[in-house]
């Protein structure tokens, strides 16, 4: 099963209460929403709701009652199911999984899923679906309930972090910082330079905030690193849709790449991101290493890279997104004379990263995400407070 953006494979613990939710599957196949309801259902925890046999019908059906969670395919007669998903992130933001047969690694309806703001993405092969759903039941089961945490944004979120598992029979990865992939940042601050980097990330709900935030910068911004928590099959192609519809360049960031004004480099996935100073320069470095606050690429491995190459010459921005991933790297930047920005709860698809960057006390200003375009732009005019 490949599932996007998301943990899939933590269980819940022995004895933990879990919470009541409901679910809306939303399929054309009656086998599928007979399958997927009969799964679901079999747990106490989980309301299944009557399925839908299409988006329309969906939508009339929850004028009387609203889903916590929708479990959604993409092609489906009278309404697609992305318009739906666009209709529905618009109307009332709800988290969606998308199960369908289009959705295979890096393709483009999976990464429109996933701009329009899916929770995670699902592809179910076009013969043998049947066997595919039964024979990976437990994992539909737990990225159903990792979904409906979302809907109190911060939501257990120091426990539950949305990525990508790196094998569908593992158990909850160990919670690694920064330090397996980076010495602890010293006390001495880097001299000052000319040169500016502005360090950005974010997870659930990101994709949405970075094309809102990119495509607003003139090409004077200063160089933009950015970690946003996704698979290695969709990075590349993220970063190439961004580069089509903004005026800076976007890319997928690869060792030696040098930071520049009016570039973004996007952290490949599946590997980490770091900022290394040469000279005069700023430079990334691609790296390899254990999954750090459970994921891979990690913010705070990139945020403690920031901290210790570029202290105060560096701006970070933390945004939406589940766990506390990049909140100590933030404290980190903020300790070393970096200015340091948190998207604020209002704004935020999932107040959950930028609230424990908060809470650490490493954040100078909580923004709207309207506001953060603004601010890397006054980086670039020379406004550095």
């Amino acid at each position: 099963m490949e599932a996007f953006d998301l943990q899939a494979n933590l269980r819940a613990r022995e004895g933990e209460a879990l919470m009541s939710f409901s679910v809306l599957v939303i399929d054309d196949s009656a086998v599928v929403r007979q399958i997927l309801r009969d799964t679901l259902s079999a747990h106490e925890d989980i309301e299944v709701l009557p399925p839908a046999p299409d988006p329309l019908f969906a939508l009339e059906r929850m004028k009387s009652r609203w889903p916590d969670v929708i479990v959604l395919d993409i092609e489906m007669p009278r309404m697609d199911g992305l318009t739906f998903l666009e209709t529905v992130m618009a109307t009332r933001p709800t988290p969606v999984v998308v199960c369908s047969s289009l959705a295979e690694s890096g393709s483009e309806p999976a990464l429109r899923a996933l701009s329009a703001g899916a929770f995670a993405v699902v592809a179910k092969p076009k013969l043998g679906v049947r066997d595919f759903l039964e024979s990976r039941s437990d994992d539909l089961v737990t990225m159903v309930r990792e979904a409906s945490k979302a809907r109190a944004g911060q939501l257990r979120t120091s426990s539950r972090t949305p990525i990508k598992a790196d094998s569908p029979s593992s158990g909850p990865a160990p919670k690694l910082s920064a330090d397996h992939v980076l010495a602890p940042p010293g006390s001495r601050r880097p001299a000052p330079m000319t040169e500016r980097v502005v360090a950005i990330g974010c997870s659930t709900g990101g994709t949405l905030a970075l094309e809102e935030i990119l495509v607003a910068l003139p090409r004077t911004c200063p160089g933009i690193v950015v970690v946003q928590h996704m698979p290695e099959a969709f990075t590349r192609g993220f970063a190439k849709r961004l580069d089509g519809i903004c005026q800076i360049e976007v890319r997928e960031a690869a060792t030696g790449d040098r930071i520049l004004p009016g570039l973004a480099l996007i952290a490949p996935g599946g590997r980490h991101l770091l900022v290394v100073r040469s000279g005069a320069q700023y430079r990334v470095e691609v790296r390899e290493g254990p999954l750090v606050s459970r994921h891979r690429p990690s913010v705070d491995v990139l945020f403690r890279s920031v901290a210790g190459a570029a202290g105060r010459n560096a701006t970070g921005f933390i945004l939406t997104g589940m766990g506390d991933d990049g909140a100590r790297g933030m404290k980190e930047m903020f300790d070393a004379g970096s200015r340091c920005y948190a998207q604020d709860e209002q704004s935020s698809v999932v107040y959950g990263m930028p609230k424990e960057a908060v809470r650490m006390g490493g954040v100078h200003k909580s923004v709207p995400l309207e506001e953060v375009a603004g601010i890397i732009a006054d980086l670039g005019r020379g406004a550095y407070s």
